[in-house]
């Protein structure tokens, strides 16, 4: 979907059958409670794709294809159930069969024949639908679910990895009994029994799920709990990690966006089950114990994978810790933590929801914490976010504009003919101008026509018509001469190849996780932002330019062809996809050295045409995601040209030279430092004599020495001051005024709040301010006097007295 559903590309093979790992958590919550429901799961599937020129098969077919199997592995047809179900996915719908053996799905059957569409009559959980041309028989069968249902275990996690489970049970301090034991084993079976009746369980249904159990099984509701909820956590943890072990092995790096979200999730929910369980071991033992059973290699090597789950727990430990006084903070001034805060609190600070449902137990807040709390978090971060392009409508419809800069990218000008004009939009029969597309910068340029010459300052595409856009259209007709500008488009066809260069030697030095996320190439410089656990070091970076740079020295020709796309498919694999998923049956694919990809842009014809590549800069501009800014040619010699300028005016100023920076600079930081250090000191001892003079001149309020003033100092030294007064037991406020601002600092003693204080005050002064019990701070309109000052702190402790 949607490229072959649609009928826009041919399908692989006609009939196909495949079988691929999936990943779905929808049901997280219910993994190791149900006995059935996993996070990944191996589908095996065949396929037919039907048009109305040719049937391949359909229903009775696929059904008897299904039976047949059935029949093969031992069930008898009689023992088999179709249950029919509407279906809908991925903008797709259609009826389905269920087929159900012993009360276990084994296989879903779903003919496709649906396409959605808001006009359309035929309604399917809350979506409009219509009828679609193509008729597609969509099947799937659950590895897992096959070996469970011949092995008779009690567990689909028993059935399908039983080492690891075993690993769990015997290094958790929480878990007192083995599920191979009779009487576990029985309670076991009887939950998943239960289980498969009740669906999702969810609140009540789990109390239900238990009580029935319990009953069943002759014991008591609190033995059957003590027993079998550690065993559903080890039956979780041993799901989440193979789970974890599909992701990064196949190359996602963990996040706070996207896909790379999922995968945080379900490692940071892992290292909670491991802890709930007091699992004597680390995640990678369990994920490298599912890595040797498995016995295949993956994308992505295993002390890769160690050491992104290293900086992911160092990172989980980090943010628990930060964020319980975050938590306290919340549950203090709210009656009921609502499920609009968990998200907020997870999303933003990765706190899970049951550390802040602790945590506000113990202070006595209620909290609206759902069973299904976590798969709907999953839910809503596996929806692409939709990103809103502006649309030129056409006011008729043209053909598609031929693409002089595919046939040859030196190409400076160019004959054409003018189709017509949408506002300030030139359509012509075809263009050497190349439009703003993937993450390239257009061309500008003149078009000639009748003796006039008309500035393109800007170039897109509509479904495969070119629009040139110019300042105005009079005169314009007939026949035209375009112009690009040659040296701007050398430009950003020499940062195109290189940011392919780049992206193959990024791969090399890291490791084969990282994937693009983004890119620009403009005429200064360019930009190339990649997917990746941390940020590369200093020596990763020199070597990324080295190998690049080596690249580009072996004057490798550049290739650039058309293929059919399941060939391309079948030859390169996924990794054509780094700029994203182009459609049609035929795309365009670019070979930059060890670089192949399906790229709509234009590119040097050799590798030593790009010139010197150089990065300028790299930063982490969130969590799993890396940019790196890099110039190539004559913009990486001007980006050095700067350098050295940089270096020069510094060695100048410095009365030094350049190769003497280092040594200087860190002279100069080391002595900045320690008069820091000296006149933090003195601004200490200032601020103790100032203190003393102040409580000399205190007020008094039954006993307690009231101090208010205004002084001269800044933010920090009134909080220095305020801090010394509050030791002493002094009650007050301090203002000072400062470039236009009034600040402010209030100071209670240990008897009273200053952040009380400072709202009292703020009242009068038309300010607010916030901090700390002992001390507070905050800024105001209005600059009061000692006396009005007085005044508002001796009202204060009347009150408070």
């Amino acid at each position: 979907q949607p490229f072959v559903t649609s009928g826009v590309a041919p399908p692989p093979a006609n009939p196909l059958t495949i079988s691929q790992p999936c990943i779905r958590l929808d049901d997280l919550d219910s993994v190791g409670r149900t006995g059935r429901h996993l996070t990944l799961f191996e589908m095996m599937a065949h396929h037919a794709f039907n048009n109305p020129k040719r049937e391949i098969y359909w229903k009775d077919e696929t059904v008897a294809y299904c039976t047949e199997l059935l029949n093969k592995l031992g069930v008898k047809t009689s023992d088999i159930i179709y249950k029919e179900e509407p279906w809908a996915g991925g903008g797709n719908a259609g009826p389905c069969l269920e087929a159900i053996v012993g009360g276990l799905e084994l296989a879903t059957l779903v003919f496709m024949n649906l396409e959605l569409n808001s006009n359309g009559a035929i309604e399917i959980k809350g979506e409009k639908y219509r009828k679609m041309d193509n008729y597609i028989v969509d099947t799937g069968y659950g590895l897992e679910r096959f070996v469970w249902a011949s092995k008779g275990s009690p567990t689909v996690y028993d059935a399908i990895f039983p080492e690891v489970v075993g690993k769990i049970v015997e290094n958790s301090g929480n878990i007192r009994f083995s599920p191979t034991e009779p009487e576990i084993k029985r309670a076991i079976i009887e939950s998943s029994k239960v289980a498969g009746i009740l669906g999702e369980l969810r609140g009540e249904k789990l109390l239900k799920l238990r009580q029935e159990v319990a009953t069943k099984v002759g014991m008591e509701f609190r033995d059957l709990e003590s027993i079998v909820a550690p065993l559903e956590k080890a039956y979780a943890l041993a799901d989440h990690t193979r789970c974890i072990l599909f992701m990064l092995g196949d190359g996602l790096v963990p996040s706070n966006a996207g896909a790379g979200y999922l995968a945080r999730l379900m490692i940071r929910r892992s290292l909670r089950l491991a802890e709930e369980l007091k699992f004597n071991g680390e995640l990678f033992d369990l994920v490298e114990l599912h890595w040797k059973t498995l016995g295949f290699e993956f994308e992505v090597p295993l002390e890769i994978i160690q050491e992104i789950l290293e900086i992911e727990k160092d990172r989980y430990k980090s943010t628990i810790s930060r964020g319980l006084r975050l938590i306290n903070r919340l549950v203090s001034r709210k009656r009921k933590v609502s499920r609009s805060d968990l998200v907020e609190l997870y999303d933003s600070h990765g706190l899970p929801a049951e550390l802040v449902a602790k945590v506000a137990k113990e202070r006595g807040v209620e909290v609206d914490f759902p069973e299904d709390f976590y798969a709907e978090l999953a839910k809503k971060h596996s929806k692409a976010e939709k990103r809103k392009e502006e649309v030129i409508k056409l006011s008729k419809e043209y053909p598609k504009t031929q693409k002089l800069y595919y046939e040859d990218p030196k190409t400076i000008e160019f004959d054409g003919t003018i189709l017509g004009i949408e506002g300030n939009y030139v359509i012509l029969d075809k263009t050497a101008f190349y439009p703003e597309s993937g993450g390239q910068d257009h061309d500008t340029g003149h078009l000639m026509c009748n003796g006039r010459k008309y500035r393109v300052s800007n170039v897109i595409e509509v479904d495969g018509v070119i629009l040139h856009e110019v300042s105005e259209t009079s005169g314009l007709s007939g026949r035209i001469r375009g112009i690009i500008d040659f040296e701007r488009r050398m430009r950003h066809m020499r940062h195109h190849s290189a940011t392919h260069i780049l992206l193959y030697a990024l791969r090399s030095v890291l490791g084969n996780q990282v994937w693009q996320a983004g890119a620009r190439k403009e005429e200064s410089k360019a930009r190339l932002d990649i997917t990746h656990f941390r940020r590369p070091s200093d020596e990763e970076i020199r070597k990324v330019e080295h190998l690049a740079n080596r690249e580009v020295l072996s004057n490798k020709p550049i290739k650039c062809f058309w293929m059919n796309r399941i060939d391309a498919e079948r030859k390169y694999g996924f990794r054509l996809y780094q700029g994203g998923v182009p459609p049609g049956r035929e795309i365009r694919i670019v070979q930059v050295g060890n670089d192949i990809q399906a790229c709509g842009g234009t590119h040097c014809n050799s590798t030593g045409e790009i010139g010197l590549i150089k990065v300028l800069k790299v930063e982490s501009i969130q969590d799993g995601v890396i940019r790196l800014e890099f110039a190539a040619g004559e913009a990486a010699l001007e980006a050095i040209e700067n350098m050295e300028s940089i270096l020069r005016d510094s060695s100048q100023i410095l009365r030094i030279e350049p190769s003497m920076l280092p040594k200087t600079v860190l002279r100069f930081f080391e002595e900045w430092k320690n008069q820091k250090k000296e006149i933090e000191r003195l601004k200490e001892e200032i601020a103790k004599m100032k203190a003393e003079l102040l409580l000399e001149k205190a007020e008094e309020f039954d006993s307690i020495r009231v101090v208010t003033g205004i002084v001269e100092a800044d933010m920090q030294e009134l909080l220095i001051l305020g801090n010394i007064l509050s030791r002493h037991g002094a009650v007050g406020c301090l203002m000072s005024k400062r470039g236009g601002k009034v600040l402010v600092v209030t100071f209670s003693g240990s008897r009273y709040d200053a952040r009380d204080i400072i709202r009292e005050v703020g009242r009068y002064a038309k300010g607010s301010g916030g901090g700390k019990r002992e001390i507070a701070q905050g800024a105001a309109q209005k600059l009061l006097s000692k006396e009005e000052l007085a005044g508002i702190i001796f009202e204060f402790l009347s009150k408070h007295d």
